[in-house]
């Protein structure tokens, strides 16, 4: 017969316990944010400046460009 406690602890002990975010995951987690974040901000201040339909149109001239 096994025994109840030893069995919970062997349970409890194979489960490895979380890590919290080592140096280059937060790293990419962080930089990736602020290029999205770069992204977002570059395109309002187009859009703000230029307004929808020039906006929209240089996008599409540069979507163009790239076929």
């Amino acid at each position: 017969m096994l025994d109840t406690a030893h069995q919970g602890s062997i349970e409890a002990s194979a489960v490895p316990g979380r890590r919290p975010l080592g140096g280059v995951a937060f790293g990419i987690i962080a930089g990736s944010a602020v290029v999205v974040a770069a992204i977002l901000l570059g395109a309002s201040l187009l859009w703000i400046h230029y307004g929808t339909a020039v906006f929209f149109e240089m996008i599409a001239s540069g979507i163009a460009a790239c076929f």
